[in-house]
């Protein structure tokens, strides 16, 4: 499973030669209670190529926080599979939040060039 960033103006960054690009191939879902609690909260690093999909199946406000997480981590905030936001948050103390029925965690750098407004969505 990949994960898969298409700028908002898809025609536009396909003529400049920036369409559709892969985020991260090696892609973990958090389905479970545990694993979205525990996320990616004790981890001694997180692969350049590697994202953490946290599906919630409603958009809520949806909170993330870098508490026992070692890295800087970029996070991207999705509803029906638009961008709505794009942080980058540093280890150990930082807290972000905004409307979601999805979040992906990469490694920092990961969401490079992702702005609100943007798709983003599994593919296989």
């Amino acid at each position: 499973m990949r994960l898969v960033h298409e700028p908002a103006d898809a025609e536009e960054a396909r003529d400049a030669g920036d369409g559709a690009r892969t985020l991260a191939s090696d892609v973990e879902r958090a389905d479970s209670w545990l694993a979205r609690a525990r996320g990616l909260m004790f981890r001694r690093e997180v692969p350049e190529d590697y994202a953490l999909y946290f599906p919630f199946g409603a958009t809520k406000r949806r909170g993330i926080h870098t508490a026992f997480v070692r890295v800087p981590i970029d996070v991207v905030w999705l509803a029906n599979g638009t961008v709505t936001r794009v942080e980058t948050l540093a280890p150990w103390r930082s807290v972000a939040t905004a409307e979601a029925d999805a979040v992906v965690e990469l490694a920092a750098g990961g969401a490079a060039g992702v702005s609100a407004g943007d798709a983003v969505r599994l593919a296989d």
